[in-house]
This record gives C-alpha cells, sequence and structure tokens, in this order.
C-alpha cells in the first residue's frame, strides 16, 4: 500500500521543523485502504472532529485500523482482528459478563465515534479503552486460546479470517508497542467503520458533508460538459 494519507496535515501550534518518521505499514502487500477511509480522515482532519488529539480508524470489513497523531499525520496502518459476530450494536450488560459467558451474536465490535484511553481493567490491568461502557479495548494479539490462531489469522494476507474476538481490537504486539501505546498515551479518538448500519447512521456529519462535497462534485461536471 502506498501510504498517500501521510499527507494528510493537520496545522498545529505543536508543528516543528522536524519531519516525522516514516509511517509504519503492516497492511499485506497489494492490500489498499477504502476511498471511505481516506475520506473520513480527511474529514477529521480538515473539520479538527478529533480535537487536535491522535485518532485512529478501524474499518472492520477490511480488518485495518489506522493511527493518526493529533497534527494528522498518519503514523501507521495495520491488519486487525475484531469480533467474531458481524454487526454493530452492543448487547445490554455485555461489559458486565465474562467473556466465555457472551452469546456468539453479541460478540460484535460496535461501530461508532469514541473517545477513548488507558484505565485499569478487572483482569488485564491497564488497557486502552475503545469504549469502556462496551468493554472494548485495543491490545495485543495473544495466544492464550491456540484454537483460535489469533496471530496466524493476523498474519493472513486476507481480511476474511480476521473475525475472532469477543468484540476488542487486536493488533500485532509490534505494531501496539511502537504505534498505538505511543500515540495514545494522553487518550483519543477511535472511529469504527460500521459492518451493516449506513454511514449517515453512525458518522452522520461526515456522511453529510461527503453528499454535499458529491453533489457539488456533480455540478461542476455537469456546468463543463459539451
Amino acid at each position: 500500500m502506498v501510504l498517500a494519507l501521510a499527507s494528510i496535515n493537520m496545522a498545529s501550534a505543536e508543528d516543528g521543523p522536524a519531519q516525522p518518521a516514516a509511517a509504519v505499514d503492516e497492511l499485506p502487500q497489494g492490500q489498499d485502504v477504502s476511498e471511505t477511509v481516506t475520506e473520513l480522515a480527511g474529514w477529521v482532519v480538515a473539520t479538527r472532529d478529533s480535537e487536535g488529539y491522535p485518532f485512529a480508524i478501524m474499518d472492520k470489513a477490511a480488518a485495518q485500523i489506522l493511527v493518526f497523531g493529533g497534527d494528522g499525520r498518519l503514523r501507521g496502518a495495520a491488519p486487525a482482528l475484531f469480533g467474531s459476530a458481524v454487526g454493530d450494536h452492543t448487547a445490554p450488560g455485555v461489559a458486565g459478563v465474562a467473556l466465555r459467558e457472551i452469546p456468539g451474536r453479541d460478540r460484535t465490535t460496535p461501530a461508532g465515534r469514541f473517545v477513548g484511553g488507558f484505565g485499569p481493567s478487572i483482569d488485564a490491568g491497564r488497557v486502552l479503552w475503545v469504549d469502556y461502557d462496551s468493554a472494548v479495548s485495543i491490545h495485543p494479539t495473544a495466544t492464550g486460546v491456540p484454537a483460535e490462531r489469533r496471530p496466524e489469522r493476523l498474519a493472513s494476507p486476507s481480511p476474511d479470517d480476521n473475525r475472532v474476538t469477543h468484540g476488542c481490537i487486536n493488533v500485532s504486539p509490534e505494531f501496539y508497542e511502537r504505534i498505538v501505546r505511543q500515540t495514545f498515551e494522553r487518550g483519543g479518538v477511535f472511529y469504527v467503520l460500521p459492518d451493516k448500519a449506513s454511514l449517515a447512521d453512525t458518522f452522520p456529519e461526515f456522511a453529510q458533508s461527503r453528499s454535499t462535497a458529491q453533489r457539488k462534485s456533480g455540478s461542476r461536471a455537469r456546468s463543463v460538459s459539451p
């Protein structure tokens, strides 16, 4: 993947003359980032929707996570594992249920915009919460259940086998330590694209802006047609 998103910048008083290090690219060779992700990243930066905090965009269908600094620059892109159930809901009370007791249909990674950060957990110490209320966090791939083959799924070039978790997002230990932990040490904003819900329901302001831009683009195209 050509990391063209690295050119998306946000004006910031913290920007210095030094150039940022090259973005880390762990995506499988030949795997592209969707137009929706590219447009959403540009919208977040242009509107300062993350209010200057670092942010991540997660595409469940493509099994990808893209991490951006508070300055809007891409810091890294990598494959990720998501909830085994296809869906965007959070089951009531799921945060208080033991993992093994969560019904299969409710092992979803909810879609939406979340403000999160590091905090304590009952059984895993300090974790990076994407959404505390639904107990969804980002953490390194574990090998605790060999039958799940999580490291192998993560290394697979296809996104089709990346739905295996109880709802949390897994990334490689290297990507977590090098990019995720450092970027979100003081918290950030997380955008999770939907499986089934519409963009208009999930990110209404972005969807409206995108629709307006497409209409304007169509009008300009028509105005210059012979």
